[in-house]
């Protein structure tokens, strides 16, 4: 991969607002940056709108941790975006999801050991991400098993995760330490 376009910046050099974000931030997640929000730190506003939207998907919307995490591999990989889905890798493993579900998403598979709800949410988010729409079908059994609700999170979900994956592919944010990078695809 090319050299990282969007690296940390010293906190010594952040300005105002960025101080501010960064506070607020630490505040809220009781962590500091890593990955994305190195990047997003170059827009203040953007970065507490994004983590507040963050925090809502990935601790308290309605979908199972196991589904969240799922769903953000599945973006990760669509993307190829290997900060995203070395980060998740390991939550997706302590949520429940099987090792080889996540290596044949690694693989860009469809997974064969998939249950149910499993397979509902691969369903959706793969025709969401590769026909940017969900058939009639594909809506009904979601909202069967999900509701409404949860049809709108797991949008969400996609939705985010993009944002963050686009933002990171741009950057060139690195797999974290010790993780590998996702296998690329062909074009």
């Amino acid at each position: 991969m090319s050299r990282e376009r969007l690296g940390p910046i010293p906190q010594a050099f952040y300005d105002d607002a960025q101080k501010a974000a960064h506070a607020d931030f630490v505040a809220l997640r009781k962590t500091d940056f890593t990955g994305p929000w190195h990047v997003f730190i170059r827009s203040p506003e953007l970065l507490t709108t994004a983590q507040r939207m963050g925090e809502y998907l990935r601790y308290r919307c309605s979908l199972s941790g196991r589904l969240s995490e799922l769903t953000i591999l599945l973006v990760a990989r669509h993307w190829t975006q290997d900060y995203e889905w070395g980060a998740h890798r390991k939550h997706a493993l302590a949520a429940g999801v099987a090792q080889a579900t996540i290596d044949a998403i690694a693989q860009a598979r469809r997974p064969s050991d998939l249950t149910g709800d499993e397979q509902c949410v691969y369903d959706f988010v793969t025709e969401l991400l590769q026909t940017r729409r969900v058939s009639d079908e594909t809506y009904a059994h979601a909202a069967a098993l999900f509701g409404e609700n949860g049809v709108i999170d797991l949008c969400g979900i996609v939705g985010y995760y993009q944002l963050l994956a686009l933002t990171m592919n741009v950057a060139r944010t690195p797999a974290p330490q010790g993780e590998e990078p996702l296998p690329r695809l062909p074009d």
